[in-house]
C-alpha cells in the first residue's frame, strides 16, 4: 500500500486506514470480531485507526484490539468537550489506552481554543505527536478555515466522496497551501454510496487501476485527489478491512476515470 506524508505533520500514514465509529462499539462479546478487524487492517498495511471518545466504547475496544502490537499502529483520536476539565479526563482515558497518540484532533471544533491548548501542552510533553481538527458539516468550514489559519494544527480531518465535495471550494486548496494534511472521513457517504451498486460492466474500465468492487473504486476516486492523504472507511468485517486496503495502489484515476465515477454515483 502506497504512503504518503500527512502534510507537515511529521507522520507518514498509509492510505487507507480504519474508522471505528459504530464497528468498534461493542460489548465485550463483540471484541473477538473487532479484534480480528484490528489484525486484518494491519495485516494488510491499513495501520491507521481512528476513534473518538464520541464513539461509545470504541476507543478502549481500540486499545485492547492492539494489546502487544501499539508500535504497529498509528492513532489518531479526538477530544469532545465543552469544558478543559472534561477534555483533560479524556486525554488521561485516552493516554491509558495507548501511551501515545499519533494524532491528536479536536472534535468537530468543540471548545476548539481550550481544546488544542491542552492538545499542545500533550505535544510539548511528548505524549502527541500531531495535532488536528475536525469537521463533517459544511456550515462549519468557515470556522475550521479559522483554524486551519491559526497554525495550531498540523491536520484536518473532513467528509469528500463524490456526492460531497464541498471541501473542493475552499479547504482542500487551503489545506495545500498551508502544508496540512487531510484524513478523509465519511468515504462511502455513511452506507449511502454502497446502497446502489453499479454493474459488472459499469465497474469493468475500473480494472486497469487495480480496483473490482465499488467499495475499492469509491476510495481510489478519493485518493486519486493528492491533497488527500488518508481514507478511513469503516467495517466490522476482516475480509472487508482487507479489500478495502487493496485500493490503496497506485496507478491512480486520471480526470476523466474521477468524472465517471461521480457519474455513477449520481444515478
Amino acid at each position: 500500500m502506497e504512503r504518503r506524508k500527512l502534510g507537515n505533520s511529521g507522520l507518514t500514514v498509509p492510505v487507507v486506514g480504519l474508522g471505528t465509529w459504530q464497528v468498534l462499539d461493542v460489548p465485550p462479546g463483540g471484541e473477538a470480531n473487532a479484534r480480528a478487524v484490528v489484525e486484518a487492517a494491519l495485516e494488510s498495511g491499513a495501520n491507521f485507526f481512528d476513534s473518538s471518545p464520541m464513539y461509545g466504547k470504541a476507543e478502549g475496544v481500540l486499545g485492547r484490539a492492539l494489546a502487544g502490537r501499539r508500535g504497529e499502529a498509528l492513532v489518531a483520536t479526538k477530544v469532545w468537550s465543552a469544558s478543559a476539565q472534561g477534555g483533560a479526563a479524556q486525554i488521561r482515558r485516552a493516554m491509558d489506552f495507548y501511551g501515545w497518540v499519533d494524532l491528536y484532533q479536536v472534535h468537530n471544533l468543540l471548545a476548539w481554543r481550550e481544546q488544542l491548548s491542552q492538545l499542545e501542552r500533550e505535544r510539548d510533553g511528548g505524549r502527541v505527536r500531531a495535532i488536528g481538527a475536525t469537521h463533517y458539516s459544511p456550515a462549519a468550514f468557515g470556522e475550521l478555515e479559522k483554524v486551519m489559519r491559526s497554525g495550531r494544527v498540523t491536520a484536518v480531518q473532513v467528509p469528500y466522496n463524490p456526492l460531497e465535495r464541498e471541501v473542493e471550494q475552499r479547504i482542500l486548496p487551503l489545506a495545500e497551501e498551508l502544508g496540512l494534511g487531510v484524513v478523509v472521513m465519511r468515504p462511502f457517504g455513511e452506507g449511502s454510496l454502497l446502497r446502489r451498486v453499479p454493474s459488472a460492466r459499469e465497474l469493468e474500465p475500473f480494472g486497469e487501476f487495480g480496483v473490482k468492487t465499488w467499495a475499492q473504486v469509491l476510495l481510489k476516486w478519493i485518493l486519486s485527489d493528492p491533497r488527500c492523504q488518508v481514507a478511513i472507511p469503516a467495517t466490522s468485517r476482516p475480509d472487508r478491512a482487507k479489500e478495502n486496503a487493496q485500493a490503496g495502489k497506485s496507478p491512480w484515476f486520471g480526470p476523466e476515470e474521477r468524472k465517471q465515477v461521480a457519474e455513477l454515483a449520481r444515478l
